[in-house]
């Protein structure tokens, strides 16, 4: 058969190349071929469209965003790549870099500030939010923006920076959308349609490198489906026998135990390296977990390594530590860490200091660590595929309770598996146990999709940060373009049609219920109170809830409504009962329509009014004066965390104004930290001035909530004193060592926390000139060690 392109096809081939040709020479920069939806992505970019690329994890869809920063420069323009994740802005930066030359490319995370005035700036998106409200300089010749990860604007804590974003970026900026597999993609483009102006979809649900589901049972890896959406009998088979197994554990200890033939966390590394199936990522939903599996691993004596590759292991893991001191390895573990390094093994979470997760990520993509142990957050886009990603459990601690994952969960924690260019498949296994059956699994598995719901509302910096720029009336209206007032109105027409279908069945209904002798409606009106009232005395009756005068009145008002129905004139009609059930079935649906209406009002305008809400409590403290901010409410423009509204009020009673860069520090910590532990203990005190300060912020904090309560908001969390005493400590100079000692805190936690002390520092340093010198000083005193070592960050 003659597979030869013909004129026709070679002419169309050439006139696109012709239409598109900066898409064209950046093709040729690359050594793969780029699939269909990349292609039709970068032309869109091209011809001047907003584009919003929805396709799975590791499809490729980053490769649409650096087209743009390409295309930027070919343009003279400057290009923002935004992220939502410090480490996924440093490793953007790095490949960047790599691509376009140290010179070209910035990178700002809030702590970290490289070449700010560069071409293209990669930063996470609250830089990016914060620039827009200040009228920042640095957005001068911005022509494209980039938002991977668009979809993270679901997270119901930072979620609305991105549609702040969104909403606000300059009209000749043209926005690139990375959004992994939604089901709702056509709804969120035509969104960006409405704010951002033409707005390619694109969406691609096909996985480059085939993904592959099984369930380890026992030491027996079977397939889950044996055909599409059937699961695989024998796994049904056995799993009845392990239950079997289980229930007379469970009979006999009085709880489950864990069947003897379930493979430890090293046998299961030990079989998929028999197998073939590494690297790997074994998600545990707990720090401990993964720390514990590398120890397990340890003692089993695994060695995934040869000579060679332990060199260069070794060699990379002390380039990443080079700077750290010697003290402070002893503190940090490097030994035991060094050693599972040079194994292939290690551990993966929010708990390690930056500098040994940026090794582990760099070993990983190398193909050098073979096992990596890690919580949720390594799936947050950061580039580290494995061959195989293993499920020990398919439910996590939320926080507040332990819940199932959700499909989009699923699909983004086995998402790692393939990579693309080595692997010809991926594989996800799932271990099973009495508490992770298949039925589960395979609905998880099969649900390839999710929607993307908007998280968005109003806060009181936001709010103050609109009405500056545009005034009460116009903020207001901005806000009503978020996506989740959009979606809200999506729901009011689906509401609204069904209520209309109501009431016109409602009119049908009630023509069956005409009465010739008088209103029906009020005739049925009094049957059906008359019913209400024989209920609640019925339920009260049954339990014991009211004293003999409350019956007695009850009772007394069903005489009246009896005889009342009897002196009824519709009482004697000889079709009263075929009228009554007409009645009754137009009361059910008028009744629908009440809850419908409720819920129609509690969408409509529903961004508005929270706005209104925050805005009453802003007039109450007289943060905003008609059209513009107080000068108390300029320093509120300027504080970004979650805890501004007292942070700022804190400032403006003098609560720090006595207080030294330490003592300052200290108090300030209050507002960015969160105790890991749900159980509260009374934080030690390094002095009473801080402690005096301290119950004066809480103090400040109880007042703002009773304003809240009255304007139906609910924004400023309880201060939470738990790292007061180590951030005194660390600003006073003492050792991480003596710092931690006694208190669970892990290193990166301590980095972390730390971090985002110096950047609310800097914040007040620029909203407070009275404050400046002392926070600047605090700065000073807390960034060093650790917490200013950025090798393996960036």
């Amino acid at each position: 058969m003659d597979t030869m392109t013909t004129p026709a096809e070679k002419f169309a081939a050439a006139k696109r190349r012709a239409a598109h040709p900066v898409t064209q020479e950046f093709l040729l920069t690359f050594d793969f071929e780029f699939d269909a939806f990349q292609i039709a992505a970068c032309q869109a970019v091209e011809e001047g469209n907003g584009v919003l690329v929805a396709a799975p994890t590791g499809a490729g869809k980053t490769v649409v965003g650096e087209f743009a920063a390409f295309y930027a420069l070919g343009q003279g323009k400057k290009c923002f790549y935004t992220t939502p994740i410090k480490a996924l802005s440093n490793q953007k930066y790095s490949e960047f870099v790599a691509k376009f030359g140290e010179e070209k490319v910035g990178l700002l995370t809030g702590d970290t500030s490289i070449n700010g005035e560069a071409d293209i700036l990669v930063m996470t998106t609250e830089v990016l939010r914060n620039m827009l409200y200040a009228g920042s300089s640095t957005l001068t010749n911005l022509g494209y923006v980039v938002m991977d990860e668009v979809h993270y604007l679901a997270d119901k804590f930072r979620g609305a920076v991105w549609e702040e974003v969104l909403i606000h970026l300059m009209e000749s900026v043209q926005v690139i959308s990375l959004s992994a597999t939604v089901s709702n993609a056509e709804e969120f483009g035509e969104w960006l349609g409405e704010v951002r102006g033409n707005t390619t979809v694109i969406v691609s649900e096909v996985r480059p490198i085939p993904l592959y589901q099984h369930v380890l049972i026992g030491n027996r890896m079977l397939d889950l489906f044996d055909r599409p959406g059937q699961i695989n009998p024998e796994i049904l088979q056995r799993e009845r026998e392990a239950m079997r197994k289980s229930a007379l554990d469970r009979q006999r200890r009085g709880r489950y135990n864990e069947p003897k033939e379930r493979l430890s966390r090293s046998e299961i590394i030990e079989k998929l390296h028999h197998e073939n199936m590494l690297p790997a990522i074994t998600f545990i939903f707990s720090r401990v977990g993964c720390d514990a599996a590398v120890k397990q691993c340890l003692a089993a004596g695994i060695r995934l390594t040869s000579p060679e590759e332990r060199t260069e292991i070794k060699a990379t893991a002390l380039k990443y530590t080079a700077h750290i001191a010697a003290e402070d390895l002893e503190v940090l573990g490097f030994h035991e860490w060094m050693s599972a390094l040079e194994r292939g093994i290690a551990a993966h979470h929010a708990g390690l200091l930056p500098s040994f997760k940026g090794a582990v990520e760099d070993l990983f993509q190398k193909g050098l660590v073979k096992a990596v142990f890690a919580t949720e957050t390594l799936a947050l886009g950061i580039n580290m595929p494995a061959r195989t990603v293993v499920l020990e459990k398919l439910v996590k601690f939320n926080g507040e309770a332990h819940v199932p994952i959700t499909p989009g969960e699923y699909t983004q924690l086995t998402g790692r598996a393939g990579r693309r260019g080595i692997d010809i498949e991926g594989n996800a296994v799932i271990q099973w146990s009495p508490t992770v059956d298949s039925a589960a699994a395979a609905g998880l598995a099969s649900t390839r999709t999710y929607p993307l719901r908007s998280s968005f509302a109003p806060s009181y910096n936001m709010s103050i940060n609109l009405i500056a720029r545009f005034g009460r009336e116009r903020a207001r209206r901005s806000l009503e373009s978020s996506f989740a007032q959009f979606q809200a109105d999506r729901a009011v027409v689906g509401l609204s049609r069904q209520i209309r279908k109501n009431e016109t069945a409602i009119e049908e209904i009630l023509s069956n219920a005409i009465c010739h002798l008088g209103d029906f409606l009020d005739y049925a009106s009094i049957r059906r109170e008359i019913k209400e009232v024989e209920v609640l005395l019925s339920k009260r009756d049954h339990k014991k809830t009211f004293d003999n005068r409350q019956r007695s009145r009850l009772e007394s008002d069903l005489g009246d409504l009896r005889k009342s129905l009897r002196n009824h004139s519709c009482h004697s009609c000889n079709d009263r009962e075929e009228h009554a059930r007409f009645a009754e079935r137009a009361g059910r649906l008028n009744r629908e329509n009440e809850g419908l209406r409720t819920r129609v009002e509690s969408r409509t305008n529903v961004i508005a009014k929270t706005f209104d809400q925050i805005c009453q409590v802003l007039n109450h403290l007289q943060y905003i004066e008609g059209e513009k901010p107080t000068a108390q409410g300029k320093i509120l423009t300027k504080i970004y965390t979650e805890s501004d509204l007292l942070l700022t009020e804190s400032i403006r009673c003098g609560l720090f104004d006595d207080l030294n860069s330490i003592e300052l520090l200290s108090i300030v910590s209050c507002m960015i930290f969160e105790s890991r532990s749900v159980e509260k203990f009374a934080p030690k005190m390094p002095s009473a001035k801080v402690s005096s300060a301290l119950t004066e912020v809480i103090s400040i904090w109880a007042q703002l909530e009773e304003i809240e309560v009255q304007y139906g908001v609910k924004t400023q969390r309880e201060p939470d004193a738990g790292f007061c005493w180590i951030a005194y400590k660390w600003a006073s100079g003492g050792s991480l060592q003596s710092v931690l000692k006694g208190s669970d805190m892990s290193v990166g936690d301590f980095v972390r926390s730390t971090k985002q002390l110096v950047d609310l520092l800097n914040q007040i340093a620029g909203a407070s000139e009275k404050l400046r010198p002392n926070c600047r000083e605090a700065v000073k005193r807390i960034d060093r060690g650790v917490v200013s070592y950025l090798m393996g960050e960036i």
